[in-house]
């Protein structure tokens, strides 16, 4: 079975910037689309963004757009979220997803990892 992990959350001020990083613990592991949902308390899980693979488009929500990127290296087959310009509001559980067929929900989960954004 393989997990993704993610790393790279923690607390931050409003305005600052922190990077997410997501590997999958088998590195033959080959994602069709990965991405990044939150979720906020008392609030319901939400996308964030995702990149394809294999031409790299990558897709947003509106509420990020501008502020996070979303990158792939495909030498080290991992996927990253640069979070810049932080606010209040960012503040969730971000979880890493993926995956390996086109058309189809994300199958693989991250366990999460809290990025909280102070004012």
């Amino acid at each position: 079975q393989v997990h993704l992990v993610e790393s790279g959350g923690g607390l931050v001020q409003a305005g600052g910037s922190l990077r997410l990083s997501c590997a999958a613990s088998e590195r033959t592991f080959r994602s069709y689309v990965s991405g990044w949902f939150r979720q906020a308390p008392g609030k319901e899980r939400e996308f964030v963004a995702a990149i394809k693979w294999n031409d790299g488009t990558t897709y947003y929500a509106d509420s990020v757009k501008g502020r996070f990127t979303i990158s792939r290296d495909n030498a080290k087959n991992t996927v990253s979220l640069q979070m810049n310009s932080l606010k209040p509001e960012d503040t969730a559980v971000y979880y890493c997803v993926a995956r390996t067929i086109p058309n189809s929900e994300y199958s693989y989960w991250g366990q999460g990892t809290q990025v909280t954004v102070s004012s």
